[in-house]
């Protein structure tokens, strides 16, 4: 995979990705930025969660389990000193549907554990969580 990115000016680049898409990043203003943009942090933060998301859909769908609804929040600690890299990462997902409690462990553990190429690119503690059907939130061990 490559990619290419042009500064802009201030702190700001942009770039197309290997799909085709376009990306604006950007500094805030307290960083000499202009806010045109998300913070790389930020991109990275939505990365993990946006790849393990898409693990757990693919699995469940290939045990023929099908989903209400489901969204994901994800909460990153950063180191104070720079590089200020990303200590601590809990991702708690929120699931509706007929999905058995153990399909659902097991998917998020081979999305943490197996697939997703940006959780295992990180160099954080990760944690996860699940919400099922709205009951108490469990940690994947």
């Amino acid at each position: 995979m490559k990619a290419t990115v042009n500064w802009n000016g201030g702190m700001a680049f942009s770039g197309m990705t290997e799909s085709g898409h376009n990306v604006v990043l950007d500094a805030g203003l307290e960083s000499g930025g202009v806010d045109s943009g998300p913070r790389p942090t930020e991109i990275l933060l939505h990365a993990a969660a946006v790849c393990t998301g898409m693990d757990i859909v693919f699995v469940l769908n290939k045990m023929r389990l099908a989903i209400d609804a489901f969204y994901i929040e994800i909460d990153g600690q950063r180191a104070m000193d720079h590089p200020k890299r990303f200590t601590e990462i809990s991702i708690t997902y929120h699931i509706k549907g007929d999905v058995p409690e153990d399909k659902v462990v097991r998917a998020i553990k081979l999305s943490r554990d197996t697939y997703c190429s940006v959780v295992q690119s990180l160099n954080a503690t990760i944690s996860c969580n699940y919400v099922l059907n709205e009951m108490p939130s469990k940690q994947v061990e």
